[in-house]
Formats: structure tokens, C-alpha cells, sequence
């Protein structure tokens, strides 16, 4: 059975169609191990021949790494046959080994530091790199990386980036768009609330949300995911695992957040497996298509490490979840009332 898509096209320029399932790519980046370049061949072969056409990227990811390894994958492939993203936000700078970022995080990587930079030049510049890492000469979709307070610290830094972004880097993808080079725009972040404020001053077509409409978190549904379907906003999830736990289940050592899950948290991940083992359902694939319930969400992107874990995404994006499962969820108190259910 081939993947399911969306068409996505608020500004009639033609748009995009996305894969359900799309591929985050921050694992071929070395995200917390190091992969070899025959594993990462061996994911995405295993990616384009269950149907996936849809890529999602960034200069963070192994400080270039993610994109050059896409480099070497997406050339032997017709480039109309796939839609791609990647992020601005971040310029990287060379630097000693033992003054890189991401020491821990990162594993066997080029030594780059971060530099924020979502000033028009910055946003340029950032989309420049990136084509030549990627070896293209067109990015489809562009998403502002980071603009959240985990990686901002504190509410007074993350708005003064994102006064930055609106008074120059959204003028430049404004520009982008207008001329063609991209069909979309707009913020790749951990939180809605940045795309909420973003959504109010901006004309902003696709958001990548991560984390934060699963069937953990669901409170994107008070404000932010009802103005987005007010505007024609599309909505990409991210981490619809929520760092992995509702891929593994409760298990010892879980994780939430990226960190291990809470007591209350692996509490409730308990209980919603139990209604979906009543079902006959894996917990991984609720937890896949719930997203895709509502009607923003163009495309869920997990990461994908390993051939096992694409496998097991793949086979998500293709299953098929009972009505009555939702109704028990909400039945139980362990999914909002106002979430979309069919």
C-alpha cells in the first residue's frame, strides 16, 4: 500500500504535497550516536522505497552533516519527485575542536559553532549554505529554526529574536517566495505559542510544530491550531513520539522530552496502551495518526535512526486506527474533548 499524501497550496503558487509520513533527517546528523554513512544509505534507501517524498532538514543538524549526507542521496533523484525543508536562524562558524557546539550531543561532526542570526542577511546567507551543502539550486519549504524558550532561555531573549526575525529574516523569506525560490515559509519550533505570535504578525504559511500535538500534549488546540485552520496554515509535526516514549511504550528508562519520562507520564502512557492493546492497535501507530486527525497537519515527521525504527515508521503511516479507540481516549479523560477524532 503506497503512502498516503497532502496537498497543501494557500497562496494558489501551486503549492506542495507532502508524504504523510515524512523524514526528519536531524538523526542522519549523528543526533546522540554516530551512524555510518552505509546505515544512513540504508535508512533512506529503505525511506524512498516505502514511498517517502517528503525531507525535512537543517544546518543544525551535525552542523551540516544531515545536509550533505541528503546531498549525496537526493542527486540520483528526479528532483520534482520529492519536496524538501530545511531552516534558517543559525549560521555556522568554524572553529577549534575543543570549542564546538554540541560536544555530547553531536557525535563526529564538523567543528562548527552556532551563531542566531534571523536578520535579513543572516536568513540569505543561511539559505545560501544550505543549497550548496545540499548541492540544489531550489529549497521548497524554509522554516525559521528555534524560536522557543528552550533554546532562547529566557522570555526576554526569545522576543528579542523574534523582533529580529519580523523586522529582517521575514522580509527575506517574504522575498524568497515572492520570486519563486521557495513555495512556503515559516518557524520550525518546540513550543506553539512562538507560532501563535508569529501567525498574528506575519503572513505565514506552513509551521513545524515538534512535540507538541501528540497524544501527550494537546494544548496547541486552545488557541493556536484553531487560527491556523482559520488561515489556511499548515501544520508539520514533529516528534509525535514525544522523544520516544510513545514509540517504546513505558518501559524503564523511557523517554519524554528528552529526558527520562516522569512517574505521571509514564502513568498515562500505561493507560492509553491499554485501550489501544483493546483494540488491537501498537501504541506507535495511535500515536502517528492521531496528528493527522486534524485538518492543518500536512505531513508527521519522525526521526528514524536505524532501518528497524523506518520500518516501524513506515508501517505507522500505513495502519489503520479505529474510531472507537478515540472514543475511549476521550472517554477515559486522556485526550481533549475538542480533538479532532475522524
Amino acid at each position: 500500500m503506497p503512502l498516503k499524501t497532502r496537498s497543501w497550496d494557500r497562496l494558489d503558487n501551486g503549492g506542495v504535497t507532502l508524504t504523510e509520513l515524512g523524514f526528519g533527517t536531524a538523526p542522519l546528523g549523528n543526533l546522540y550516536k554516530a551512524i555510518s554513512d552505509a546505515e544512513v544509505d540504508a535508512i533512506l534507501d529503505l525511506a524512498w522505497e516505502g514511498g517517502v517524498r517528503y525531507y525535512d532538514t537543517a544546518p543544525l543538524y551535525g552542523f551540516g552533516l544531515a545536509e550533505t549526507r541528503l546531498n549525496r542521496f537526493l542527486r540520483t533523484k528526479p528532483r520534482d519527485d520529492y519536496v524538501l525543508s530545511s531552516k534558517v536562524g543559525r549560521l555556522l562558524q568554524a572553529c577549534p575542536p575543543d570549542r564546538r557546539d554540541g560536544i555530547g550531543k553531536w557525535f563526529e561532526v564538523p567543528n562548527r559553532k552556532e551563531v542566531y542570526d534571523y536578520g535579513y542577511d543572516g536568513v540569505m546567507r543561511s539559505v545560501e549554505f544550505s543549497l550548496e551543502r545540499l548541492g540544489l539550486d531550489r529549497i521548497d519549504m524554509l522554516f525559521a529554526h528555534d524560536l522557543d524558550l528552550p533554546n532562547h532561555g529566557t522570555q526576554e531573549a526569545l522576543d528579542a529574536r523574534l523582533i529580529e526575525l519580523m523586522e529582517g529574516g521575514y522580509q527575506a523569506l517574504r522575498k524568497l517566495r515572492d520570486e519563486g525560490v521557495i513555495k512556503a515559509f515559516g518557524a520550525g519550533v518546540n513550543e506553539w505559542e512562538p507560532c501563535q505570535w508569529l501567525a498574528e504578525r506575519g503572513d505565514f504559511d506552513i509551521f513545524l510544530l515538534a512535540g507538541r500535538y501528540t497524544l501527550l500534549e494537546q494544548e496547541a488546540l486552545e488557541s493556536f491550531l484553531p487560527l491556523a485552520e482559520e488561515r489556511g496554515i499548515g501544520v508539520v509535526i514533529g516528534g509525535p513520539y514525544n522523544s520516544g516514549i510513545l514509540a517504546t511504550g513505558p518501559v524503564k528508562g523511557a523517554y519524554f522530552n528528552y529526558a527520562e519520562a516522569p512517574p505521571d507520564i509514564l502513568e498515562k502512557v500505561r493507560r492509553i496502551e491499554t485501550i489501544c492493546k483493546a483494540h488491537g492497535v501498537r501504541l506507535i501507530d495511535a500515536a502517528f495518526q492521531f496528528p493527522l486527525l486534524h485538518p492543518c497537519t500536512v505531513s508527521v515527521i519522525p526521526g528514524g535512526q536505524g532501518v528497524d525504527e523506518m520500518e516501524s515508521n513506515l508501517a505507522a503511516a500505513k495502519a489503520e486506527v479505529p474510531a472507537e479507540l478515540w472514543t475511549d481516549l476521550k472517554a477515559q479523560g486522556l485526550m481533549r474533548e475538542d480533538a479532532p477524532a475522524a
